[in-house]
């Protein structure tokens, strides 16, 4: 099972709903796709720490993502790269 990673955005959301109290936790949860004692978590985090609260998060699973397409193509690319080498080598010998 893949580990889920949340950014800071849906996190703080997440809490702001939350403390709204508009549905109860364990509905909230269900909606977002999280468990509730994570809710709980994220409140508890964004209380001791403010702004401050899930540093380093939020951008990386785009990033790693954007990466792993990004290493897709280049590799594709060398490929390509490789055939257009070796079919010029192999017109230039028809020529001569």
């Amino acid at each position: 099972m893949k580990k889920q990673i949340f950014s800071k955005e849906f996190k703080q959301e997440a809490v702001r709903l939350l403390e709204a109290k508009e549905k109860d936790a364990s509905q909230l949860a269900r909606e977002l796709g999280v468990r509730r004692n994570k809710l709980y978590k994220w409140q508890k985090e964004i209380k001791s720490h403010g702004d401050k609260a899930f540093p380093g998060k939020g951008k990386r699973p785009e990033k790693q993502d954007e990466a792993a397409i990004l290493k897709a193509r280049i590799k594709r690319l060398e490929q390509e790269n490789e055939i257009l080498k070796k079919a010029a080598v192999y017109f230039a010998k028809k020529i001569d």
